[in-house]
């Protein structure tokens, strides 16, 4: 006999018993602002009684377009337990880019903060009645919009009544489009639960973590740090923005003992003049993801940041590896294991699995994967390998190859391969040699036309500010190390790498910079 069929724990229930059992414990930490447990899972129930008076219900996606704040944390939990799917945008898009996923997304409502409300209004017009008739937003608002703070204050603070099942969609997060249209990541209950649950042991979260969000909180980045912290029932110190010097004193100040970062975002700290002068003892656990980070730079952070540094690898769409201090300097070039629960395998131009040592595409499976892209049944299909099992894998796009120990090393990004002379080169290769010259701070790789070999490298340079090498001198360097096949053709200096907002370069907007050439 079954005596107990306990229910799955879902997010709504993790706010509320939090809630419940942290009253002295402050939930969000902003500026000089606190707002404890209590206070913050009773605006979370506020926002979603008042979505449901506007007559939103279960499943109804809801667009949130704000910068960093208590108010947004509380906008996106609030929808979620009200059983309604947040989606978070981007803020750093274009206004047409913003159209496109309000109406991918078929969102029947949007949140906005004062910076975003004018943006929303000048293209309302595009956004259907549904979304029309539902715009909510903080500061001063134009005609037809309703009131945040007026909505929230006005509801009850009483849990919404509504079942979230297991399988409800939870989030739609857009992804960075880096080589190409965004998609919207669709992850579920169960889905989101994993990430929180996994993480939160994988990134050495306890209940007196105190974690520093410094990346727009409409990031997977910022989830998984928010989705950890409110698991082990921690704190989440909002920055409004990113500031190295900044970022430090807020570590000394609230005592941060967690964080999520992006590698150009530590290469800032350690650059930071002032960063001698901060205690950061309080530190325990940093993460690291978003882009490969250069070893050197892991190295300078293994010796001057107190606590453990973790490097993550992962996608949104659903498969994490984790090199953890422990394995940090015997596999210091490598992205770790995948997390436990999690597998991987790499296949060849001919899905083949390839052995230890192989170079090809990682392909993972885990309790983490995206339900699927929304409205978007060809990129669902192209991103499927299905195994000789019948169970669907997801293609990352990637190229990578383990090691015998079962390690993941990073190769390139598949989009970003330049094919010359029928031979795959592959960038990150270059880019890992280019990168030891003490006159480059940043670089990129991409392939040009060549008129010998169809495609050749070509490297674009951010030098080091005491730098005085030209980038003809800088390549010569790197040409005497690299394979012949590998050997960059030209290069140029610039003063700043394209990239989106979570750190990752542009490689697609550098090849609409250089497509004329033709080396």
């Amino acid at each position: 006999m079954t005596w107990f069929s306990p229910r799955p724990l879902l997010l709504p229930e993790i706010i509320a018993l939090n809630s419940r059992w942290l009253p002295d414990k402050p939930a969000i930490i902003i500026d000089e602002r606190q707002l404890s447990w209590p206070d913050f899972g009773a605006g979370t129930a506020r926002i979603g009684n008042a979505l449901t008076g506007l007559g939103l219900t279960r499943g109804d996606r809801v667009v949130v377009l704000m910068n960093n704040s208590a108010e947004m944390a509380e906008a996106m939990f609030g929808i979620i337990c009200a059983g309604m799917v947040a989606v978070p945008l981007n803020v750093s898009v274009s206004d047409a880019a913003m159209c496109g996923m309000i109406a991918n997304c078929n969102a029947k409502a949007v949140i906005a903060s004062d910076e975003h409300v004018r943006r929303i209004e000048s293209r309302r017009a595009e956004l259907g009645d549904d979304v029309s008739d539902r715009l909510i937003g903080l500061g001063d608002l134009p005609p037809g919009w309703l009131g945040y703070t007026h909505l929230r204050d006005g509801a009850s603070s009483r849990p919404v009544d509504v079942s979230v099942e297991p399988q409800d969609e939870c989030n739609i997060i857009y992804s960075s489009g880096t080589t190409g249209q965004p998609k919207g990541i669709v992850h579920s209950h169960s889905c989101r639960m994993a990430w929180a649950s996994e993480m939160a042991v994988a990134l050495r979260y306890h209940s007196g973590a105190r974690t520093l969000l410094s990346l727009g909180l409409y990031s997977n980045i910022s989830w998984v740090a928010m989705l950890a912290t409110v698991f082990a029932g921690g704190s989440m110190v909002i920055q409004r923005r990113f500031d190295p010097r900044e970022c430090l004193q807020a570590i000394e100040q609230h005592r941060i003992t967690h964080s999520a970062m992006v590698p150009v975002q530590f290469q800032r700290l350690l650059e930071c003049a002032q960063f001698d002068q901060f205690d950061l003892s309080s530190l325990h656990a940093q993460m690291c993801c978003g882009s490969p980070l250069a070893v050197e730079i892991k190295q300078q952070l293994m010796d001057r940041v107190p606590g453990q540094f973790i490097e993550l690898y992962g996608l949104t769409e659903g498969l994490v590896t984790i090199l953890p201090p422990e394995d940090m300097a015997a596999k210091i070039d490598s992205v770790g294991r995948p997390c436990p629960g999690q597998d991987l395998v790499i296949l060849d131009e001919n899905d083949q699995v390839q052995p230890a040592g192989r170079k090809g595409e990682i392909v993972g499976h885990s309790r983490f994967m995206m339900s699927g892209y929304h409205h978007n049944d060809s990129e669902n299909e192209a991103a499927t390998w299905v195994a000789p099992c019948g169970q669907r894998w997801l293609r990352t796009g990637d190229i990578g190859q383990v090691d015998e120990d079962g390690f993941l090393y990073l190769v390139d990004r598949k989009k970003d391969m330049i094919i010359s002379g029928g031979q795959n080169i592959y960038p990150a290769d270059i880019e890992a040699v280019l990168i030891r010259h003490e006159d480059v701070r940043e670089v990129a790789v991409i392939g040009v036309s060549s008129k010998k070999w169809g495609e050749t490298p070509y490297a674009v340079i951010v030098p080091r500010p005491d730098g005085n090498a030209s980038a003809q001198e800088i390549i010569a360097w790197a040409n005497g190390q690299l394979g012949k096949q590998q050997r960059v053709a030209g290069g140029d200096l610039t003063d700043a790498l394209p990239r989106n907002p979570n750190g990752k370069v542009l490689k697609r907007e550098l090849r609409k910079q250089y497509r004329s050439l033709n080396l």
